[in-house]
């Protein structure tokens, strides 16, 4: 069995490669990083240390390695002979690796089962979005005549990995939990052989679950942590005042999706507390501004803060624990993240209602309007 897998960084190597190699594949990454890639290629193997309260350490091997900004013809040839193509590249980057994946189905030999393609990406459907970037490399009428080559799935990841040491080189330290929930319709009988992966028959819980909650949480204590100056997600979670501020952003995602998916109050509350213990991980050296890099992204409308927000808004809910957060998210000026950069500068530029909408891309006459100008206004005064 061999697996392609796009992104050959941290998440890469310590979650979906070791889990599709643990699976009996034969993982080939591909990645645009040419000093990442030529290591890999000269590589054995490399180890995985989970760390926490059941703490393990995986050696993986039976890997190779593709330059895919160099080498797309063999990029393309290896999917084209693949069972499995996975991502873990950034949602903003699937649109550079789809006219790949595209070239690759068009070469399939039709006595081959069809290519299961999964995007491991922090979005919601972002499988679906690869799928539409492949539909436009291609064009429509050519998507269509090769769409039977492949079999496209949604998939909810969860593992943190924190940034590494200088000098760990391509081994990898990772926490001791993950969850890899993939939608099984799509492949009807034939599901993909991941044994540690769960095949769910609805998705979309999942994946609003873990957005909501895991990311929500991880990306406010970072915000939260940076603005009182702490370096660590471990050192702004210690912090009471901190904790209990993302505990009450974290019950207000809890109460839609109690509401909007039927989880039980309680299991959804012990979800919420296992995701608190896990920010407190002293053993991850993940730091705040890592987590909180990209704040235009997290800021968007279906993300992690506004997404359930406006949710809750939509059903008569105006969130103010959640409002707390976006106004740290908004506040983080790190000045070696551009996004952090073109967020600042979009706050200096525009009025509070030009920002808001620009930022989040709610628009007057939605219920979380009126609470996000005010928001971002009272951000705007302090510049």
């Amino acid at each position: 069995m061999k697996a392609v897998h796009f992104g050959a960084g941290n998440i890469g190597r310590g979650f979906v490669g070791l889990i599709l190699h643990n699976a009996g594949y034969e993982v080939v990454f591909a990645d645009v990083n040419a000093e990442l890639i030529d290591a890999l290629a000269s590589a054995p193997s490399y180890r995985v240390f989970e760390v926490g309260m059941t703490p393990a350490t995986h050696t993986v091997d039976n890997f190779r390695a593709v330059n895919s900004a160099t080498d797309e013809a063999a990029v393309v040839a290896e999917i084209a002979t693949a069972d499995i193509v996975t991502t873990a590249v950034g949602p903003n980057i699937l649109r550079f690796v789809a006219p790949l994946i595209g070239r690759a189905l068009a070469q399939r030999s039709a006595a081959l089962p069809p290519l299961q393609v999964m995007a491991c990406e922090n979005a919601i459907n972002a499988t679906d979005a690869l799928r539409g970037h492949i539909e436009t490399s291609l064009g429509a009428a050519v998507f269509a005549s090769v769409s039977a080559a492949a079999v496209f799935a949604n998939t909810a990841v969860d593992r943190i990995v924190p940034g590494q040491a200088a000098d760990a080189g391509l081994d990898v330290t990772v926490e001791d939990f993950f969850e890899w929930a993939i939608e099984a319709p799509p492949f009807g009988e034939a599901l993909p052989t991941i044994a540690e992966a769960h095949f769910v028959a609805d998705l979309a819980p999942y994946i609003e679950r873990k957005l909501f909650t895991v990311n929500t949480g991880h990306a406010a204590t970072a915000y939260l942590g940076y603005k009182d100056g702490v370096r660590s997600i471990a050192e702004a979670i210690a912090i009471p005042d901190i904790f209990a501020a993302v505990k009450a952003a974290l019950h207000e995602t809890a109460t839609l999706l109690v509401a909007k998916h039927e989880f039980e109050p309680n299991v959804q509350e012990a979800y919420l507390e296992k995701n608190l213990a896990r920010f407190a991980n002293p053993y991850l050296p993940d730091t705040v501004d890592r987590v909180g890099r990209a704040p235009l992204r997290k800021l968007s409308r279906n993300e992690r803060f506004i997404g359930p927000a406006a949710q809750l808004a939509e059903r008569g809910i105006q969130p103010t624990a959640l409002l707390h957060v976006i106004r740290a998210a908004l506040e983080f000026d790190y000045v070696d993240d551009p996004e952090a950069v073109e967020l600042r500068a979009l706050l200096t530029s525009r009025s509070a209602a030009g920002a808001v909408e620009a930022v989040t891309g709610i628009s007057h006459g939605h219920p979380l309007f009126e609470s996000l100008v005010e928001t971002f206004g009272s951000v705007q005064t302090e510049l």
